[in-house]
């Protein structure tokens, strides 16, 4: 009956913890009751975060051949068709990012990089940017660089770096499926590194990986269990050239009640419908926004997205309204964006392939 969710939600906002059998039972939810598992994840949603949508804009400081070889990633330089690389973006550069960013009234702002973790030199740049960013406008900063180590984590907390982001990806079982260069454990040593450092974590993963339910599942759980700050979901769009490519997009239906799935196990958490969603949920994008809170926009780190004015309409249409770093919530205006450019990231396929640079 579709009266359980409603039910299942009250028990939530009263301090249940649902159990794993019940976020199951989510994923199991028929088509005919999708509205109604939605209006109920939108109960939790709105309780800790009201009509609030945060945008999120990721800026790709430094493109391609990483020395790690994640089966879904196209930069990886194990790959059949391996991406080249590109320098390191300057300071100036990822400044004017962030302007970028803040002119499309992004809430946060990322700067990421492939590679295996920060090398001396990248960090340098990261938090000579950081700074400079703080400095000049009201924007909160993430930065996704792989792996960490307490000095590397320290830094950026100094220089101004408010989150990190490191993803599970999948479940424990399943992650060396996908990864052979680095273990599940040491994503989550990264995440317990950043915390302990003081900066907010975000952590999720990807749907549609070839992962089974009982993966999806633990990769919720095993997130409850870090207590981390923001769970980014992603969907798979498969790209060339990977162990992945050719494999199928997630289902729609499948796609919202996994967004649901994950409201249900991380009521008050910042929940992001990010990478694969324009493509996963086509013309049903809106309605992540009854379980999700936050979305990225402007495009991912190797495939395209929604245009910042798009996504400011399709908000505007659905009667939400945007959050900004500030706390001040404004509404969206598509056409106020609608100039902005977009992060530039240059293609992979025009990029020189050159050796790994040292991590360490």
């Amino acid at each position: 009956m579709s009266t359980q969710w409603s039910a299942l939600a009250q028990d939530v906002l009263g301090g249940a913890v649902i159990s794993r059998d019940q976020a199951r039972a989510i994923l199991h939810t028929p088509a005919d009751e999708t509205l109604a598992l939605l209006d109920a994840a939108y109960t939790l949603r709105k309780a800790h975060w009201g009509r609030r949508v945060s945008l999120h804009v990721l800026e790709n400081a430094k493109v391609g051949d990483c020395p790690e070889d994640c089966g879904f990633c196209s930069q990886s330089s194990k790959h059949a068709s391996p991406s080249g690389e590109a320098p390191m973006k300057s300071v100036d550069e990822l400044v004017a990012g962030a302007r970028r960013a803040f002119a499309a009234k992004a809430k946060r702002y990322c700067m990421v990089t492939a590679t295996r973790g920060p090398s001396s030199k990248d960090l340098d740049t990261i938090c000579a940017a950081s700074e400079k960013i703080k400095a000049e406008m009201d924007i909160e900063l993430c930065a996704s660089l792989g792996i960490l180590n307490e000095a590397k984590a320290e830094r950026l907390v100094k220089s101004g770096v408010d989150r990190f982001n490191h993803n599970l990806e999948t479940s424990e079982r399943y992650y060396d499926q996908m990864v052979s260069t680095h273990t599940w454990k040491d994503r989550v040593a990264t995440v317990q590194i950043a915390k302990k450092a003081g900066m907010d974590t975000c952590c999720g993963g990807i749907v549609g990986l070839g992962e089974n339910e009982d993966d999806l599942l633990d990769l919720a759980f095993s997130l409850r269990e870090l207590d981390v700050d923001s769970v980014p979901v992603n969907f798979l769009d498969a790209r060339p050239g990977t162990p992945l490519a050719g494999r199928p997009l997630v289902e729609a239906g499948a796609a919202l009640r996994a967004l649901c799935m994950f409201r249900f196990v991380h009521p008050r958490t910042d929940l992001r419908v990010a990478g694969g969603r324009e493509l996963t949920l086509r013309s049903l994008q809106a309605m992540a926004l009854y379980p999700a809170n936050s979305l990225f926009t402007q495009g991912y780190l190797t495939t395209g997205g929604a245009t910042v004015s798009d996504d400011h309409q399709m908000i505007l249409d659905a009667g939400f309204e945007l959050e900004l770093a500030s706390g001040e919530t404004v509404a969206a205006d598509p056409v106020s964006v609608a100039n902005v450019p977009a992060p530039s990231t240059p293609p992979l396929a025009q990029i020189t392939r050159k050796a790994p640079a040292n991590a360490c």
